[in-house]
């Protein structure tokens, strides 16, 4: 066999095995994923392109892709944990009845208050959603940031852990947005 086969042949296996290795760490450890719809603006705009993390442990307030009821992939905020009681009232979100801290919400709350659209995110417990106390054991509360129009747990009810796909630890597109979570 001829040197220039040889090398052609070594390019080959090369890239099989780039391909082997891509589509397993596709399949087992990361996962890429467009972002659709504004449920999450301004934090997550439409086509933004976000690479996800498939065995991370879940915290509150990490951003995930779940596979929602209606068979579509979602976008969402982990608001409630298992066992956590959620509550909003006056636009403060309640967890095991303490203020939670949403600095990503910050700017959108300003201009909807600017605008006097009411509240940004409307009263409820999760007792007058789903007449129950807490989020279940190996279930979680999620919420999009765009609350007045994302369609979420309020909606959908709990998410079970083995729906999330994922957490969202890099934006790579667009260029000028790129971040690290």
């Amino acid at each position: 066999m001829s040197e220039t086969a040889k090398s052609w042949l070594w390019f080959v296996i090369d890239l099989v095995i780039v391909g082997v290795v891509v589509v397993l760490l596709d399949t087992f450890l990361i996962a890429n994923h467009n972002v659709v719809g504004p449920s999450m603006e301004p934090n997550f705009m439409n086509n933004d392109r976000v690479l996800v993390w498939r065995h991370s442990k879940l915290e509150r307030g990490d951003v995930v892709i779940l596979h929602a009821p209606d068979g579509s992939m979602y976008i969402k905020r982990i608001i409630g944990m298992p066992g956590d009681t959620v509550r909003s009232k006056n636009d403060t979100m309640y967890v095991n009845g303490k203020k939670l801290s949403e600095p990503y919400l910050a700017n959108y709350k300003e201009q909807q208050a600017a605008n006097n659209d009411g509240l940004f995110t409307d009263n409820f417990s999760l007792n007058s959603l789903f007449h129950r106390k807490t989020v279940p054991k190996g279930e979680y509360f999620v919420m999009g940031d765009n609350r007045p129009i994302s369609k979420d747990s309020r909606m959908i009810g709990f998410i079970p852990r083995g729906k999330i796909q994922g957490k969202v630890v890099w934006r790579y597109w667009p260029l000028n947005k790129m971040s690290v979570y």
